[in-house]
């Protein structure tokens, strides 16, 4: 944009920019009221002792933070929300980038076929997350279902193969998925990924049909393996695509809470295994009405969000290669 000096600015000049303020005015309001202010409305509540069952609210400083930094559950829902951003983030970049490269080669039903992996991203959360409630399910669960008769057909096979001398290698023990901690964070992972896995392939596809074919040509003529033009060339070229999935997985990671809520039937899971730092602030602002204290919570979250994105940015600086 050119900014004229002040001398050169006509009546003609500022009716236009007025005139473009005023189309711009509604988005502003919208903004203002909703992301703006509770911003700022929720940052001042972080230092009081704001409850909404009473009409006084108290000063507290920095006592909230205090208090939630010695939490023992907070520190729980910490340890439980880096697991699930540990295991993943790696899986979800990993298998979105699989099957990118599968669905960017010349197969049959390739446009099918990522329309199919696309769905669960534009799917609802809640749904999702009802149908693998179903899925867990330890009585009539279909993993449960599947488990069983593949444990019948492995028994049926060596019991056929030792002439009947084995009969029974694999007992089958229906482990309730929904209800031993063990499991939790598992069982978001598979279904954080499993949703996921559409929107990671669709960025991939984009930067890698960005990649001149011609440097394909190049290498293949100088007798490099497909292998090696993947490892040379198509993962650095696409390194600003990583980098911008791995930036946004880490941050929805951080912010798992529909999942959760829904899977266990508004509980954070067996003994707090599935509580994570979003949970502990919509428990605190929700169910006990400690608004300050959970304007506190999600600022420490804040921080968090910002120190990881902050290292992954210096990290990544000298391996992303922008341009062909």
């Amino acid at each position: 944009m050119i900014r004229l000096p002040l001398e050169m600015r006509t009546k003609k000049y500022w009716k236009e920019t007025a005139e473009a303020y005023l189309y711009l005015l509604p988005a502003f309001v919208i903004l203002g009221m909703f992301s703006f202010y509770p911003v700022v409305k929720s940052i001042y509540m972080s230092f009081f002792d704001w409850s909404l069952l009473r009409e006084t609210q108290y000063f507290i400083g920095l006592e909230n933070y205090e208090r939630i930094l010695n939490d023992s559950v907070f520190r729980t829902a910490i340890t439980n929300t880096l697991r699930y951003v540990i295991g993943y983030v790696p899986i979800s970049i990993a298998l979105g980038l699989i099957v990118a490269v599968l669905l960017n080669s010349k197969i049959k039903l390739r446009g099918p076929l990522r329309v199919a992996y696309f769905l669960p991203w534009v799917t609802s959360s809640v749904a999702i997350s009802m149908v693998w409630r179903w899925i867990y399910n330890q009585h009539y669960g279909l993993l449960n279902m599947m488990l069983a008769g593949l444990a019948n057909v492995v028994n049926t096979v060596v019991e056929f193969v030792t002439f009947g001398h084995m009969t029974e290698v694999w007992q089958f023990a229906n482990p309730n998925w929904l209800m031993e901690p063990q499991w939790t964070i598992i069982n978001i992972v598979i279904i954080s990924v499993w949703q996921s896995l559409g929107y990671n392939m669709i960025i991939f596809l984009a930067g890698l049909q960005n990649i001149p074919h011609e440097l394909y040509e190049a290498a293949e003529v100088d007798g490099a393996s497909p292998w090696q033009s993947f490892w040379k060339i198509t993962l650095p070229l696409i390194s600003p695509t990583t980098f911008f999935i791995s930036i946004i997985s880490i941050i929805g990671a951080f912010k798992l809470f529909t999942e959760i809520y829904v899977l266990y039937t508004g509980r954070p899971g067996p003994v707090n295994s599935g509580m994570t730092i979003v949970y502990y602030v919509y428990r605190n602002a929700f169910e006990r009405y400690r608004m300050g204290y959970a304007s506190a919570a999600a600022y420490i979250l804040f921080a968090i969000i910002f120190i990881f994105t902050l290292v992954q940015m210096r990290a990544s600086r000298s391996r992303i290669h922008y341009g062909s």
